[in-house]
């Protein structure tokens, strides 16, 4: 597991042991991210907030989160696979560098 990342007082972990990134605040779980790294290529699979917490933007702050800390890496690409993610990346035009080619 990585160290947490501190944004806009969230805390953003990478498990890599559990293939996933957590946002979390004030100690509860708010938000998770899953993904596949093969080595090359993380696929982002599902973005899920905890149903209490939906509609406060939550699934937007952690895969923000996770795309800057792929990006700080510099060592793969993003593949979209969840629906969230690929309208994330839409909306977030600057960052298509980053996805994977076809």
């Amino acid at each position: 597991m990585t160290q947490p990342a501190h944004a806009s007082g969230f805390d953003l972990k990478n498990e890599q042991d559990a293939a996933r990134y957590t946002l979390t605040r004030d100690g509860a779980l708010v938000s998770v991210l899953d993904y596949r790294d093969d080595g090359r290529t993380i696929a982002l699979t599902r973005a899920f907030t905890i149903p209490t917490f939906r509609g406060n933007g939550y699934a937007a702050e952690i895969v923000a989160g996770a795309v800057a800390d792929i990006e700080a890496r510099g060592d793969r690409k993003v593949n979209p696979v969840c629906w969230y993610v690929a309208d994330w990346f839409e909306a977030n035009p600057d960052k298509a560098h980053l996805l994977r080619g076809r």
